[in-house]
């Protein structure tokens, strides 16, 4: 986990090796984060965000799960640093909401096979119970297309943690 900022042209000037680590520690798809890396060096912040977005739209689902699997339940126990800082709203909620939320990811991961994966961020337990509960009613396509933005607002939020304030 890198620790310090890197910016943008310490993310450019890192080994393929490196660079590949950095992304994913943000999005834990390897096809991803090696399309990601290979389009450096990067001329601005934007265009990073921006390939990041066109590779995670152009990913399999198969890699999509891949990618699903560093994200824990909304509610859980967060397992890495990111999802600790992105659900740190989510921990100060009474039982009452996490006994919610706890019930209605069973039935999202019955009904969807997946876990339930929102960006967090700023975001207080209720609201993302009630996020939650309205995306129970949508068919599988829909939620995968709903999914996908989703874990695009997290991968930009995490790259722009790993570069830094802009420069």
């Amino acid at each position: 986990m890198l620790h310090e900022w890197i910016g943008l042209e310490g993310f450019n000037r890192l080994t393929d090796r490196q660079a590949m680590h950095a992304l994913f520690e943000c999005c834990s798809s390897s096809i991803w984060a090696r399309r990601v890396a290979s389009g450096r060096p990067f001329d601005s912040r934007e265009l990073l965000l921006d390939r990041a977005d066109r590779v995670l739209a152009e990913l399999p689902e198969a890699e999509i799960d891949q990618a699903l699997d560093g994200h824990p339940r909304i509610g859980g126990k967060a397992d890495n640093p990111s999802s600790k800082r992105e659900q740190a709203a989510v921990q100060a909620a009474g039982s009452d909401v996490l006994d919610a939320l706890a019930a209605s990811n069973r039935k999202y991961e019955e009904k969807f096979g997946h876990v339930y994966l929102v960006c967090a961020t700023g975001r207080s337990a209720p609201e993302l119970l009630a996020i939650l509960e309205e995306r129970l009613g949508n068919d599988p396509e829909t939620e995968r297309r709903v999914l996908r933005v989703e874990l695009a607002k997290i991968n930009r939020i995490r790259l722009n943690r790993m570069l830094g304030p802009e420069e």
